[in-house]
């Protein structure tokens, strides 16, 4: 009886809880403060309060092991993820939110920890997208602290909202 019991938790020892090794992490942001000075400029940078966001996102991430980064293909999206991409030495993969099967891209992202910035009419929906419900409203235009995080375990998907200052 012994002999069963210690090869029971041997084997449990031995084989683990390996379910956190199927875990997916999406971290979802919108991008940092922009210039608003020209209501006409499609495409404008940070601005200072951006960079500071940026510098603050790239510390918070710090300890998450992101070994991702997509961004939409704008100054203010790419610039928001840039201190963090060049400390951990990733490359950032341009995607458009308009185009994304999401089926697959979970599928090429499974068990990874990944980044996605975007826009404040773009975010909510990636992520509704992500948990197959239509969870999240659109952001508010000044809100820029918004983190969702949508964890995906073999097939419990958990999210959650925090606002990161």
């Amino acid at each position: 009886m012994n002999s069963l019991k210690i090869l029971f938790f041997l084997t449990v020892f031995l084989l683990g809880d390996h379910s956190r090794d199927d875990c997916t992490t999406f971290y979802l942001i919108r991008h940092a403060e922009k210039v608003r000075d020209d209501k006409s400029e499609s495409n404008p940078d940070l601005n200072k309060k951006g960079f500071l966001r940026a510098q603050n996102w790239k510390n918070y991430f710090s300890d998450k092991e992101i070994s991702r980064i997509y961004s939409t293909n704008y100054k203010r999206t790419l610039k928001t993820v840039y201190p963090l991409a060049i400390e951990n030495g990733i490359k950032t993969i341009i995607y458009s939110a308009s185009n994304i099967i999401y089926d697959d891209f979970i599928k090429l992202n499974t068990g990874e920890n990944t980044l996605i910035v975007g826009h404040s009419n773009t975010i909510p929906g990636f992520v509704n997208n992500l948990i197959n419900d239509e969870y999240y409203d659109q952001i508010e235009d000044f809100n820029n602290s918004n983190l969702y995080v949508v964890s995906m375990c073999s097939s419990k998907i958990t999210h959650k909202l925090i606002q990161v200052e």
